[in-house]
Parts: C-alpha cells; sequence; structure tokens
C-alpha cells in the first residue's frame, strides 16, 4: 500500500447473536485530519462458534448417502409400476423389494427433514459439502411428486395401488 494510506479492519461488535452477524468497520487513513468510516455487515453463520452445527454433520452425510441411492431406486419402482402394475420383484431373499421399500422411506424422512427445518427456520436444509445436501433435498422433493402422480395414475387405472408385500397377481 500506498505510505499515505493504511487498511484497518477491526471486529464492530463481539456481542452474540441468533443470526451470527460479524460486523467489520473499513477505515481508511489518509495523511490529512479526515477520514473515511465504513462499516461492513455479514450474516453468514459462523460453523465453528455452533456447536449444533457439527451435529447434524453425520445426519447431513447419512441423508445425502441415503438420497443418492434412494432416488434411482424409486425412479426404477415407479417406472416398473407404470409400466407392468406391480413394484419392483421380490429378489433373491427379498432384497430388491426391501431396498425398494427402505428408499421410499428414506425419501420421505428427508421430505419431512426438510419441512421441519423449513417451519423452525425459514428455509430448507442447508446445502451440505458440495451442494449435496441441497440436490438431495430437491430430488426427494421431485420423487415424492412423481409417487404421487403414478399412484393416482395406477388408482385411476386399476382401482388401487400395489400393497407392500409381493402378491400372487405380480408374481406368482
Amino acid at each position: 500500500m500506498e505510505a499515505s494510506k493504511m487498511l484497518l479492519l477491526s471486529p464492530a461488535c463481539t456481542l452474540p447473536s441468533p443470526l451470527h452477524h460479524k460486523s467489520f468497520h473499513y477505515t481508511s487513513y489518509k495523511r490529512s485530519k479526515f477520514h473515511t468510516s465504513l462499516k461492513i455487515s455479514s450474516m453468514a453463520k459462523d460453523e465453528s462458534s455452533d456447536g449444533a452445527a457439527g451435529g447434524n454433520g453425520l445426519a447431513e452425510k447419512i441423508a445425502i448417502a441415503g438420497g443418492l441411492v434412494s432416488t434411482p431406486i424409486i425412479g426404477w419402482s415407479l417406472y416398473t409400476l407404470k409400466t407392468t402394475g406391480c413394484g419392483l420383484p421380490p429378489g433373491p431373499g427379498g432384497s430388491i423389494g426391501a431396498l425398494e421399500g427402505v428408499s421410499y422411506l428414506v425419501t420421505l424422512g428427508i421430505v419431512g427433514w426438510s419441512l421441519y427445518t423449513k417451519t423452525k427456520t425459514g428455509s430448507g436444509l442447508p446445502n451440505g459439502p458440495f451442494g449435496l445436501l441441497g440436490a438431495v433435498e430437491g430430488l426427494s422433493f421431485l420423487s415424492l411428486l412423481a409417487i404421487i402422480v403414478v399412484f393416482g395414475l395406477q388408482f385411476l387405472q386399476q382401482g388401487s395401488i400395489p400393497g407392500p408385500l409381493p402378491s400372487d397377481q405380480c408374481f406368482g
């Protein structure tokens, strides 16, 4: 910097705030007797000072992994339901059918968590690492919409939707 100017950033407020305000004063000093002061405020959440932020790390990672696995399985399930009138086959030892059921529960869990967070904070889930939690949240809402549409069409065409257990009608 020039010898005639100096840049100082100093904390303006150190009081804790629920919105985690961080304020800094920008002051430019010149060799004259006048100086200019500009307050710069930030509402960025300080992850290191919030004890609850670290507690959701594991839950966020589990939701990301579960959402990334469950979304394509639900897509496969809905496609199979629409084209054959039945859900996925049980698979060896019932593993595919179980994975299908768990995928529906994971999607409903993510949507429920998102809605709960929305009512408490006014915004949905945080973006998470690399924005994956936000993406999983959006995919879960899209999956829920697809579930409602396909189940509704199935009900209108067949008069019912298939139950959670394999039936003789589909896999007999």
